[in-house]
């Protein structure tokens, strides 16, 4: 009878909104974090606000910390004007050749890396462990060590000034082969003997299948990549002496060292916004492909 009656009391305690109970330690965690995510964006939340100043604002006052009048006429005058940026092209030209190199690295690099790791893990030939070890290798060969040879290959073949000599020495990447060897090592074998019984060939295999299963692979392999294109300084200022095939990073470069060594009034609101622009494609490129990195780097793990 005593346990009949505990029954509505227990139901009641139940219905009542139980209160958030926080604890030192998260509310610390989330402090610490929220701080962090401060220091990060402070730096770009200056810039951003600086570039809507105006020259003699910044010249007078310093960094700006809010918004200003002159956000249209910067921006405008950066990304239209070639006498804003390095008096021969305009950012929107730059952006242009960035965005060409990104995607030509990280679209190549997948490419080839997929078809690499592929061979290695399906096609059963005795060498095939030596020969990944081998691509493995040429991580110890970064494009800083073989820039004079490969520099002089581009030039023999005619390349210079072109995107294809930005983009083609740059492409093959041992990084991308392992991850994607590793993935391709953790389908079920399953699914290779059932298309084998479709009379499905190796080709069919690889597109209708491997392919559409390593799409989170894919976009976590194409975030890095393009990063890394987009953020590529030494290889395209070697490349290219033709300013049209200029990309942002080396427009930042240029406009930064004009403004050391100008004697006229430094255009600082101009070096910001080019900045900024520089920024939002990776950083959209990350938001937006966010899930599936996450998701690509897991399943690399299996």
């Amino acid at each position: 009878m005593a346990a009949s009656e505990d029954i509505p009391a227990r139901a009641a305690a139940a219905a009542r909104p139980r209160r958030l109970r926080i604890s030192g330690r998260t509310l610390a965690n989330h402090a610490i974090l929220i701080l962090g995510a401060v220091f990060l964006c402070a730096p770009l939340w200056i810039a951003f606000m600086s570039s809507t100043h105006s020259a003699e604002t910044l010249y007078r006052e310093g960094l700006q910390f809010w918004f200003g009048d002159s956000m249209l006429e910067t921006y405008g005058a950066v990304m239209f004007d070639t006498g804003g940026v390095t008096k021969n092209t305009t950012a929107l030209t730059m952006l242009g050749n960035s965005m060409v190199l990104g995607l030509g690295f990280a679209i190549g690099k997948i490419v080839i890396s997929m078809t690499a790791a592929y061979a290695i893990v399906y096609f059963r030939f005795r060498l095939a462990t030596p020969f990944f070890w081998v691509i493995f290798l040429t991580l110890l060969l970064p494009l800083e060590v073989r820039i004079v040879p490969s520099y002089e290959v581009v030039a023999s073949l005619g390349l210079l000034n072109s995107y294809t000599g930005l983009i083609v020495p740059l492409i093959a990447s041992a990084t991308g082969t392992f991850f994607f060897r590793q993935f391709y090592k953790s389908v079920p074998d399953e699914l290779l003997e059932a298309a084998r019984l479709d009379g499905a060939g190796p080709l069919r295999f690889f597109l209708d299948i491997l392919v559409p299963l390593s799409r989170t692979m894919v976009a976590a392999i194409f975030i890095i990549m393009f990063v890394v294109g987009w953020n590529q300084y030494l290889w395209p200022i070697i490349m290219t002496t033709d300013d049209q095939l200029y990309t942002i990073v080396i427009g930042i470069k240029q406009v930064y060292q004009v403004l050391a060594e100008g004697g006229e009034l430094p255009q600082y609101q101009e070096a910001f916004a080019l900045t900024i622009l520089a920024i939002l494609p990776p950083v959209l490129v990350v938001l937006f492909f966010q899930r599936w990195f996450i998701k690509g780097l897991l399943e690399s793990e299996k």
